[in-house]
């Protein structure tokens, strides 16, 4: 892991949290599925303060996010990009809780659709 208690998580570290969640017997009850997705993302709270983040997961609804750094529940911006473009919405956080390496992940809402 980054010696910068802000910086993006890596992949590895996205894979090392992700396995120590282990299998679970757990029945999916999610009314939309999701597509797991590690790409890149930042994070900009309601007070101006930039997060980098990893996505975990991603559907029409929402998406899940690896970050260091609690998040409160509440609107945000994300912003994703790929080599061709960038894509910026606006989530509303749900939950947000700590798991392994002082990592947070979180889940939100769109507030804004994907864009095509």
């Amino acid at each position: 892991m980054s010696e910068t208690p802000w910086s993006r998580p890596s992949i590895e570290d996205l894979k090392h949290v992700l396995e120590s969640f282990g299998n679970s017997d757990a029945v999916n009850i999610r009314e939309v599925d999701r597509l797991e997705l590690s790409v890149p993302a930042e994070i900009k709270t309601a007070r101006g303060n930039t997060i980098p983040a990893m996505t975990r997961e991603i559907s029409r609804q929402g998406l899940g996010m690896l970050h260091k750094g609690m998040l409160n529940p509440g609107e945000v911006t994300v912003k994703l990009a790929s080599e061709t473009r960038e894509f910026e919405y606006r989530v509303k956080i749900m939950w947000c809780t700590p798991c392994d390496n002082g990592m947070f992940i979180s889940g939100g809402e769109f507030l804004t659709k994907p864009q095509d």
